[in-house]
């Protein structure tokens, strides 16, 4: 694609998803995340052409003047939107669909210290929120949402929202996910959620066990509610006499 075509095509991004984006001027002057993509594209082709410290060397420029941090062996699709750019990480084994959002503080992220692929796969249409996390060989699918402040670290299916810590899936295919297993809370509550449903169980076997020793004192609650209606009966009857 030349060149000038993928700048039109960055800039225009970000008039169409950033409201507060006037004009094209205003976007190529002000915008950091614009130009960490375009920084990184300049330090991919070193890479690929395996000038690797000068790569990483303009890289870490790049970095130096819009705090982006793409390493030039990630691989970006077309039309990546950084938004407000400070503190977002994309590591050196990451793919990055097309027409993606990324928020201020994201990172794509590895585990561990082995080699091959360690970083995660975003697929087209992905949106990021403001310092999740993404870490892992994980694949983030098609026209899903990444919430604010979330840990992904399993794969999320296409067109899904997660959010969390770790995160689980509360949206899907624009359907609600409702958990009704404590087992499926992935989160540091979740042995005690686990605790306290079993004792809520336990609970409710307990009293179901003891309602026909409860029998006796029913009957004898309706006994008793059968003596006072007619002990009201008999005065109602008094104070009428008194009355005549």
């Amino acid at each position: 694609m030349p060149l000038f075509t993928r700048i039109r095509e960055d800039i225009h991004s970000v008039l169409e998803r950033d409201p507060a984006a006037r004009s094209w001027l205003e976007v190529v002057l002000c915008y950091p995340g614009l130009w960490a993509v375009w920084i990184y594209h300049l330090s991919h082709l070193l890479w690929i052409a395996r000038l690797r410290l000068l790569a990483r060397i303009l890289s870490q420029l790049g970095r130096f003047l819009t705090g982006v941090d793409i390493h030039p062996g990630a691989l970006l699709g077309r039309r990546l939107f950084i938004d407000h750019a400070t503190g977002v990480v994309v590591g050196e084994t990451a793919i990055v669909g097309s027409d993606v959002t990324l928020y201020q503080g994201v990172t794509l992220g590895g585990t561990g210290k082995g080699h091959g692929k360690r970083h995660p796969t975003v697929c087209d249409g992905v949106f990021i929120g403001n310092n999740a996390n993404v870490l892992g060989n994980i694949t983030i699918g098609e026209n899903s949402r990444v919430g604010a402040g979330s840990v992904v670290l399993s794969d999320v299916p296409p067109n899904s929202t997660v959010v969390g810590v770790p995160a689980h899936i509360v949206y899907r295919n624009g359907q609600r996910v409702l958990i009704t297993d404590p087992h499926d809370v992935k989160d540091p509550l979740s042995d005690a959620l686990i605790a306290l449903s079993t004792r809520v169980e336990e609970l409710e076997l307990r009293l179901g066990s003891n309602i026909p020793e409860a029998e006796p004192f029913a009957a004898e609650a309706a006994e008793r509610t059968a003596y006072r209606e007619e002990l009201q009966r008999l005065q109602d009857y008094v104070s009428m006499g008194e009355g005549i």
